[in-house]
């Protein structure tokens, strides 16, 4: 008797487990199919299929930058835009898994958890999707970026709105006509799927030096009463720190201006490990940042276990530090923005609810990273280095702030080139970040991507101070 009961009871505790089971099933598919349906493995439900009556997708002035004509699906007739938008768009395939086509397939597709993909026409709703991108500033930044041959990205972004105006990776290809990539040319193709803007790290080079100017003003209270001395070459903690030429008695503007090495690595020795830990917490290098729920790669900076000569390395952009382009230009944005970032956004109407549901805020109320008196001592920093060393004619007429790096890679590579900063204009407040790998000189190579990409996104804009 006893026995019966134990295995009446086993029986219905396994009874009560599957049917908890099946209604937790029932209700994740029910909440969650639209997700279901974006994943990578389906492609049986939304691959070409999918997208042969998918809707259109549309760049901030309604410009079609990919839809279904006949049942086949088109792209952009520019292949400037075409290859530019690669990896924000995406193609008939699903390898690029942060793409629009790939991230919002259940949207494009009309998917519905009654119909699936079968739906009549008349009950479906609109399937288009629109981006905050621009065409005609993304096609300038490749044709500039491609120039080279080179992996690289380009990000434009309104540091007071969100929106995304420029987001560019190379290398890329026709989405119209893609590659058939085989062993014997996978090597030319070599990370083609992977958006530099959103999921590369790179050394940052003398950009970073505007994370250990932050560190300085917040904890070195005579900074501007300062001059060092620079000759080229000075030996910290055992080993030298060198400059690219010496650059005799400078203070804190003309080592920002000159991108002294001697300077920044002495500062952050002075600074410690621990604080310019901090600052880079502060700032968030070592964080994720979401944009329309992609999140970015992660930077990187910790100098917790770095000897002397390794900590002043850091503080100009050395060592181990990383950061990620789409980081970099949320850094710039908060600058311009008294020290707070708004969070980015490629989709209109997409970024708010997201960020709310995880409880992020956007706009004006995001992340803290500067104190405004730091992001204020910051912004003269970075227009004095234009003002006193770049130009103003750089941009067009444009007033920015900026600062250039070369990212030494080692590995019998060339360094990386950066470019990043913002307007100042009303009427254009953009934050930029650009990097081409295995190139050279910041201002040489990033210098011209970013000036023919932000000279035309403040034409798009309707900026009046550009020429």
């Amino acid at each position: 008797m006893k026995r019966v009961l134990r295995r009446s009871t086993l029986i219905f505790a396994f009874t009560i487990a599957f049917i908890c089971g099946m209604v937790y099933f029932a209700f994740q598919l029910v909440m969650n199919a639209d997700d279901w349906v974006d994943q990578p493995y389906n492609a049986h439900i939304s691959g070409s299929g999918g997208l042969e009556q998918a809707g259109a997708i549309l760049d901030r002035n309604d410009e079609v930058l990919a839809q279904t004509v006949d049942g086949e699906r088109v792209y952009n007739e520019s292949e400037s835009v075409r290859k530019a938008l690669l990896h924000v768009v995406g193609d008939n395939s699903l390898n690029i898994s942060t793409a629009a086509q790939s991230m919002y397939r259940s949207q494009l597709t009309g998917y519905s958890l009654i119909w699936g993909l079968n739906m009549p026409q008349s009950l479906r709703q609109s399937s288009d999707l629109k981006l905050t991108v621009d065409a005609k500033t993304c096609a300038a930044a490749y044709d500039a970026l491609s120039s080279y041959d080179k992996k690289g990205a380009c990000v434009i972004y309104n540091y007071k709105t969100g929106d995304v105006i420029c987001s560019v990776s190379t290398k890329a290809y026709d989405p119209q006509a893609p590659p058939e990539i085989t062993e014997e040319n996978e090597s030319e193709y070599e990370g083609v799927y992977l958006d530099n803007v959103l999921s590369s790290s790179y050394t940052p080079g003398s950009i970073f030096k505007i994370v250990t100017a932050a560190a300085a003003f917040e904890n070195i209270p005579d900074i501007y009463e300062r001059t060092w001395e620079c000759s080229g070459s000075e030996e910290i903690g055992g080993s030298d720190i060198t400059c690219v030429e010496p650059h005799g008695t400078v203070n804190i503007e003309q080592a920002m201006a000159h991108s002294c090495n001697i300077v920044f690595a002495e500062l952050a020795v002075e600074i410690g490990a621990k604080k310019m830990n901090e600052t880079a917490e502060k700032i968030g290098l070592n964080m994720s940042f979401d944009v329309d729920g992609v999140n970015t790669i992660k930077g990187h900076y910790d100098v917790s276990k770095a000897n002397t000569n390794q900590l002043a390395w850091s503080g100009v952009g050395q060592y181990n530090d990383e950061v990620n382009p789409m980081q970099m230009a949320i850094i710039c944005g908060a600058i311009a923005n008294g020290g707070k970032a708004t969070n980015p956004r490629l989709v209109e109407g997409g970024a708010d609810s997201i960020l709310s549901a995880i409880g992020i805020n956007s706009g004006k109320d995001g992340r803290e990273m500067f104190n405004a008196d730091t992001a204020q001592k910051l912004d003269e920093l970075m227009r004095y280095t234009i003002t006193d060393y770049y130009g103003d004619d750089l941009f067009g007429g444009l007033t920015v702030c900026a600062k250039t790096g070369t990212g030494e890679v080692g590995k019998d590579k060339e360094p990386n080139a950066w470019m990043v900063g913002y307007s100042k204009d009303e009427d254009c407040p953009l934050a930029f970040a650009c990097v081409v790998e295995d190139s050279g000189f910041g201002f040489t190579y990033a210098g011209p991507v970013v000036e023919a990409a932000m000279i035309q996104a403040a034409k798009s804009l309707g900026a009046q101070a550009v020429s």
